[in-house]
């Protein structure tokens, strides 16, 4: 979905999630930059997983994602809860927020969906809107030409939210469904030798470098081309990373096939990409994505630290911020050198209970007005002045 950039008064509000792993009751109230940091155990991951599983049951792929998950007996909080809960909400311009609420639960080896609402609040009548009401076998989404919550006339699929499956709704709803449906998850980028994203690749018209960077060449040579001020802009951060840098070039290697070539100050010949290190490979992946004009409605990244060196980290930082104009973005991340660059507004920590569970706090909810006059974020964070540490 391409107009996240353009419509960024629609975002995500809201996410609740009950039963997931250690999210046993965790309220995330959503920003355009959302950073997560925490020991190992503390719920970064699952709160990608969450996410990523709403957008699957957005688009039609719940089944799917809960067998991912090796089944929905195996996430839910250990000993705590027989049903998992979750929920998000949309701000809508001019209107009371949308809320979409799921619960699931196990039956056997598979599992049921219990409840599904999507609501709306709206002033002056107290009741809520309801765009889906279902609850169990009884499944009921409104209807714009009767005006009225009608049951399906088509083959509903247990299995599968009645969001993925409702044929059409209000514009509103419709634009949920969407960009919800839309978020991607990006997961540490695949460098091996013989990975995807270190092979020529054909040219094709490509708005986002691929999860496994399949597409990193054709979304370069097509922003060089068609966005010229976007692939201006990557190959400043380059040159900002890597003082060496001259350019990047796109040599053709057979019919309807490009490779990439880095040009480096001081080397007569060009550097392939099978030639580039992990690091350098990973960064440019990331400034070409965190550029990408088709940068879905919500982002989520998981540790895209890994292979950087330090110095880059500002850099990140930077790159982050400025796409969470045009997409959310959750990010998961153990680098303690990246929250240095970030500001407490953008940074969540994650914490273990007494019990054993996870618990949520926003930087800026804590009072470090003074501590930050003497202590950058990461050395609070470090030496566990606002916790997340293990």
């Amino acid at each position: 979905m391409k107009d996240s950039g353009s419509r960024p008064q629609l975002r995500f509000g809201n996410l609740s999630i009950k039963g997931f792993r250690r999210l046993q009751d965790v309220q995330f109230p959503l920003r355009p930059l959302c950073v997560m940091i925490g020991a190992n155990g503390t719920g970064k991951t699952s709160v990608l997983d969450v996410m990523s599983l709403l957008a699957n049951s957005a688009r039609g792929k719940l089944s799917a994602s809960i067998t991912e998950l090796s089944g929905l007996a195996s996430v839910l909080t250990y000993d705590r809860t027989d049903s998992l809960s979750l929920g998000i909400s949309m701000t809508v311009p001019n209107h009371a927020p949308l809320e979409y609420s799921l619960r699931l639960k196990p039956q056997g080896l598979s599992y049921v969906i219990d409840e599904e609402t999507l609501t709306q609040k709206r002033k002056p009548q107290p009741p809520p809107f309801l765009h889906i009401d279902s609850h169990g076998p009884d499944v009921k989404y409104f209807e714009a030409d009767q005006r009225k919550l009608v049951r399906p006339n088509w083959d509903h699929n247990p299995l599968e939210t009645s969001l993925a499956q409702v044929p059409k709704m209000f514009q509103e709803p419709e634009d949920f469904r969407n960009r919800l449906a839309s978020s991607t998850f990006y997961h540490v980028l695949n460098v091996d030798p013989r990975s995807p994203v270190r092979l020529p690749q054909p040219m094709q018209p490509a708005t986002l470098p691929g999860k496994n960077g399949e597409e990193l060449v054709s979304c370069l040579f097509y922003l060089r081309e068609a966005e010229r001020d976007r692939f201006d802009a990557i190959e400043d951060s380059l040159r900002a990373a890597f003082p060496r840098f001259e350019r990047l070039d796109f040599p053709p290697v057979a019919a309807g096939t490009l490779a990439l070539t880095w040009r480096e100050e001081g080397f007569s010949k060009p550097l392939y990409m099978h030639q580039l290190s992990e690091g350098t490979l990973r960064f440019l992946w990331l400034a070409t994505l965190l550029q990408s004009p088709g940068l879905t409605a919500l982002t989520l990244l998981d540790e895209p630290e890994v292979s950087l060196h330090p110095e880059l980290l500002s850099l990140l930082a930077d790159l982050l911020r400025e796409s969470s104009r045009r997409t959310q973005l959750i990010v998961a991340t153990h680098s303690d050198r990246l929250i240095r660059f970030l500001q407490p507004k953008e940074v969540v920590l994650m914490n273990s209970t007494d019990s054993g569970m996870s618990s949520l706090t926003w930087g800026d909810e804590l009072d470090l007005e003074d501590w930050l006059k003497d202590y950058s974020l990461d050395e609070l964070w470090r030496n566990g002045r606002i916790g997340a540490r293990a």
